[in-house]
């Protein structure tokens, strides 16, 4: 007799296929119903079930994957209306209005006052944008005045710093959003106040020197920076140098770890040198008298066309009427390689080598005055040491004085004193050409031969932000566009 299922009770057959598949689907978890979404990720660990997603990314690892999380950052703000989505910004800052939150977006500093059709916030300019500017009162207090500047980047956490010296003090500026800087506070001079005060930075501290007697050189931690949650501050010195008193300048060669004060009270104002190698405890390491005063220098670990002074430690002196070449590798026994004059000597103040130390470029602060020239720099040909030579001169197009100048690839940026920032293009300087490509007028008045306006210029940040020292405008924040 046959079997025949076909009398089989209806509640047997559906429990029958139940089970047929529950038991397939416990068997094979990578199909089918196990797998909703099929993007190869088991239902029981997909952060987001029903849309495909094999990244798995969960920005704010609240367990939905990105993919169906509505809020991926976080931040109480949905995604279609979050400006950054992916990275929390409550507060939805947009410093450009470009739809893009700071916190994303790459151009988030826009500057405060481009220059357009030759103005920026009524500052004459050609190619420069002010990012902003903090007053000098703000920097140094009422009735103070600027002066000498530099630059810090924190090698840990890459934010970028303002020094810009006043009568009073040393101001510290967080510039690392060249649109919103912070100032953070001040270090007030050692002694009285002065109009002349200088900073340099080596091994994350700066060093600060001052014509106020009996000054010495500063020494201040620049990491304490960091942490000022309340600024601004007014901080007190890590350690003082009173190897000498008052000093003009300071130069650091970085490559050493040794600073040469110069315009001091010892050394027939020759440059004083120190050993800043432990920047908390400064040496006194010697000094060279033998050329007289010198108003400001460059020191450098050479490496340039002159095979003879490879690696050798050189000072380029600028003493008031020629520039002096020394030897300050032994630091018991400096060296004398050569000096240099040039026609019009009003007073030789500061220059700058070129990045591959053929050339040096010398400006002179009293030349306009004394003869009636418009800005002047003078460029010398040091490919021979020994036997430096003239190359040529270039005059920029106002009377305005020239202050401190420096080289940066085939860009020379000068403080122009009334006429403000010039950059000069060098790139034909080996043919004798140089020429003004961009400005940022600091001064509006004028741009007369006057002590007013820019005094210092630092442009050797890595994001492009540079900085100007300004006698009455404090500090100006500024970028190339």
């Amino acid at each position: 007799m046959k079997r025949s299922f076909q009398f089989l009770p209806v509640s047997l057959v559906i429990c029958l296929l139940l089970s047929f598949c529950f038991n397939c689907s416990d068997r094979d978890y990578s199909s089918g119903i196990a797998d909703a979404d099929n993007d190869t990720i088991n239902n029981a660990i997909d952060n987001c079930v029903g849309t495909p997603n094999t990244d798995q990314l969960d920005t704010d690892n609240d367990g939905f994957g990105d993919a169906c999380d509505e809020d991926d950052d976080g931040d109480g703000i949905l995604d279609d209306d979050d400006n950054c989505p992916t990275i929390p910004n409550p507060t939805q800052e947009d410093s450009d209005n470009d739809g893009i939150g700071d916190a994303c977006d790459d151009n988030s500093f826009a500057p405060q006052f481009p220059c357009v059709d030759g103005l920026a916030n009524g500052h004459p300019c050609n190619g420069i944008d002010l990012m902003s500017q903090i007053s000098i009162e703000q920097l140094g207090g009422t009735g103070a005045e600027g002066n000498d500047s530099w630059g810090w980047t924190d090698p840990d956490t890459g934010k970028e710093y303002a020094l810009v010296g006043t009568t009073t003090s040393t101001a510290f500026v967080d510039i690392t959003s060249p649109s919103q800087p912070i100032y953070l506070g001040r270090l007030p001079t050692e002694t009285v106040n002065s109009l002349w005060r200088d900073v340099k930075t080596y091994a994350n501290h700066a060093f600060i020197v001052s014509e106020a007697p009996g000054h010495g050189m500063q020494v201040f931690d620049l990491t304490r920076l960091r942490n000022v949650t309340n600024p601004p501050v007014i901080f007190n010195a890590d350690a003082v140098y009173n190897g000498f008193g008052n000093a003009h300048n300071i130069v650091i060669n970085e490559d050493s770890g040794f600073a040469y004060a110069v315009g001091s009270d010892t050394f027939s104002g020759g440059p004083h040198f120190v050993n800043i190698q432990n920047p908390s405890n400064p040496v006194a390491a010697g000094g060279y008298a033998n050329d007289a005063y010198s108003h400001d220098a460059q020191v450098i670990t050479y490496n340039g066309p002159d095979p003879d002074y490879n690696g050798k430690e050189i000072l380029i002196g600028s003493n008031i009427n020629e520039v002096v070449l020394v030897d300050v590798t032994d630091k018991s026994n400096p060296t004398q390689i050569s000096t240099i004059n040039y026609s019009n000597i009003g007073y030789t103040h500061q220059g700058w080598f070129t990045e591959d130390m053929t050339y040096f470029l010398l400006g002179d602060e009293v030349d306009e005055i004394d003869f009636g020239i418009n800005s002047r720099t003078i460029v010398f040909d040091f490919t021979d040491l020994d036997n430096p030579q003239f190359q040529m001169e270039y005059f920029g197009p106002t009377g305005a004085i020239d202050h401190n100048g420096y080289v940066k690839g085939n860009d020379f940026y000068v403080a122009n004193y009334s006429a403000g920032l010039r950059i000069v293009d060098i790139s034909g300087i080996d043919t004798g050409m140089m020429s003004e490509i961009a400005f940022f007028d600091t001064y509006i008045p004028h741009d007369n031969t006057a002590f007013n306006g820019a005094w210092n210029v630092y442009p050797y940040f890595d994001s492009g932000t540079i900085i100007i020292s300004d006698i009455e405008g404090g500090l100006f924040i500024v970028q190339r566009n």
